[in-house]
């Protein structure tokens, strides 16, 4: 059978110590149990850059920044959030994806459940199921034996306002044009 994307290193196991210790009974992580596993204090900068994310649910560091500073607290650095998001990402509770060429979109783990569609005109960000990318990720894998973790993944294209008279997918180029020698980082 061929894996899930959907199945790829999931930080909200039930299976792990540090999952559904709190009192709802919910799969999601105790932060705080994550922490104190890496030997990490929990902050209440941390908790606050964590609250706010949950809160927009896809932010930038400086979207992020504001929402911080507007939840009745001192305001943090920029410094401050990028050093919170990076050892939030190290742990595994938030992840980035680069939706535009502009800084990354911060997310919880748990909330990586879909694409998102965004249109190279408007720039609109949309959501899709990720059950539409289990056909790629079946290919990818009976292709090459590669597990792809779509989670969260952006695909680019045209919305359906910006796409009238596009009547055809652009040319994406054949094997022959792609060179398959690529570097593979250490």
């Amino acid at each position: 059978m061929t894996p899930s994307p959907h199945d790829p290193v999931d930080p909200a196991d039930p299976a792990d110590p540090a999952v559904g210790t709190g009192t709802s009974g919910s799969t999601e992580p105790d932060v705080d149990a994550i922490f104190r596993n890496h030997g990490l204090r929990v902050t209440s900068q941390r908790r606050r850059v964590l609250a706010a994310i949950g809160r927009l649910q896809h932010t930038t560091p400086d979207q992020l920044s504001r929402e911080v500073d507007a939840d009745g607290g001192d305001a943090l650095p920029l410094s401050t959030i990028y050093r919170n998001l990076d050892t939030l990402t190290e742990l595994g509770v938030v992840a980035a994806t680069r939706l535009t060429e502009g800084a990354p979109t911060y997310h919880l783990v748990q909330h990586a459940t879909h694409l998102h569609l965004v249109c190279n005109r408007c720039g609109a960000i949309t959501e899709a199921p990720l059950a539409v990318a289990d056909e790629l990720a079946e290919a990818v894998y009976d292709r090459d034996g590669f597990v792809a973790d779509l989670r969260h993944l952006p695909v680019h294209g045209w919305c359906a306002r910006c796409a009238p008279g596009r009547t055809e997918i652009p040319d994406r180029g054949g094997p022959e044009d792609h060179d398959h020698t690529h570097q593979h980082r250490a």
